[in-house]
Parts: C-alpha cells; structure tokens; sequence
C-alpha cells in the first residue's frame, strides 16, 4: 500500500515549530553559558585538589557521568517537591541542563588545566604576574584553546538531549513535535521535519562554536 506524503499538514504548525526551536535556543544557551561556569569551577578546583572542594565536585562529576540524563530531570522536577522545592518546567529543565553540562565540562576543561606544564605556571610568577593574570592567560586561556573542540561538541550533545524535557512538558522542539503528530497524525512527516531541523541546529551551532573559539579563545591566546 502506498504512503502519501503530507508535508504541508506539518507546515501549517509552522508557528509551534518555530516557538520549539526558541525555546532549546534558549535552554542552550542558558545550560551552556552557566553549565561551562560551573565547569571552569570544578575544574580549577580538582585539578589543583583543592580541599575539601575538589571532592564534593569529584563526587558530583560521578555522579552525573554515571546515571541517565532523564533520571537527573525528573529527580529535579518530581523528586525535589517532596522536599518542598517546586520549580516550573522551565527552571527544571535548565538546573538539569546546567548540572549535566556542568559535570561533563569539569572534566573537559580539567584535562586542559592538567595539560599546562607546570614550569610555564612558574615562569608566569617570576614574571611579578598577578595570580588572576596567570590564571587568565597561562591557564586558562590555553587550556580552554586545547580543549574547545571537546567542549563544543559537548555543548551541542547537550542541546540534542534538551528533547528529553518534552517528558516534563518543557515546550522545546520535540515537545512541538509530539503535539504537532497528535493533531495531525503525520508522525512521519512531523518527525522527519523535526529530525532535519535538530540536524540543521547541530551544524549551526557548531560553526558558531567553532568562530567563537577563534574570536575568544585562539585570537587572545595568540595575543597573549
């Protein structure tokens, strides 16, 4: 029996898709500028073993590595109001976002701090540089410079498992898309539209990672 394809039963929601797209935009860039915060943080703090900081965060790092995305989000939104805390579907899906990422991008960013020979560290202090100027431009900078691949491509896993919090009602694309295939019933159609959007998301945010790196990261290592 053959299929008759219906594109345009999908195009006539153009208006939910579009308000998807926005909402993961927004949830990744928010998961992603607070996520990578955080994981500067972990990773200063475990890679000079700070105590007794550097293992709550290696506690927290495991923790997050080693259990599903989707059981951290719905601890947060169906777990925490047993406990009082109520967050909205919005606020859900980003702690969880920023957590995740935050556990993931410690250990990228650490492994970019370990890589800095510690003689250069040294040669910076006996240079009368300040210790925030050496964390700057000896550690940072070029351990964000060897990393920011790692870290893009991270960022951008991320963004795709933001579809997970359509299971919490959090109105991102795969939420528009459910709703679109249960008004149209063309799951084929919705989904493969859907699919090529999350596809043209990846390749955009990429590149835009990717000239950021150059803007901010290798064009100020180089000036340093």
């Amino acid at each position: 029996m053959a299929y008759a394809f219906d594109f345009t039963a999908v195009a006539e929601y153009h208006t939910q898709l579009l308000s998807g797209v926005g909402y993961t935009l927004l949830l990744t860039a928010v998961g992603a500028t607070l996520g990578v915060a955080m994981g500067t943080l972990g990773a200063v703090l475990r890679a000079w073993r700070i105590k007794p900081f550097a293992q709550v965060f290696g506690l927290y790092v495991e923790l997050i590595r080693n259990t599903p995305f989707i059981v951290q989000l719905f601890f947060i939104f169906f777990g925490l109001p047993a406990l009082g805390i109520r967050l909205a579907e919005w606020q859900a899906a980003t702690l969880a976002v920023v957590i995740n990422l935050g556990a993931y991008s410690t250990e990228i960013i650490r492994a970019g701090i370990q890589a800095i020979p510690r003689g250069q560290i040294e040669a910076a202090g006996s240079l009368a540089m300040t210790r925030s100027q050496i964390f700057r431009h000896v550690v940072l900078q070029p351990a964000l410079q060897k990393v920011w691949p790692a870290l893009s491509s991270q960022i951008v896993i991320v963004m795709l498992g933001t579809s997970v919090c359509s299971q919490i009602a959090a109105e991102e694309l795969t939420f528009a898309a459910n709703f679109i295939q249960s008004r149209n019933f063309r799951a084929f159609e919705t989904y493969i539209v859907v699919a090529l959007v999350y596809l043209g998301l990846s390749i955009a945010l990429r590149a835009l990672l990717a000239r950021l790196g150059q803007r901010f990261v290798v064009k100020r290592r180089a000036a340093a």
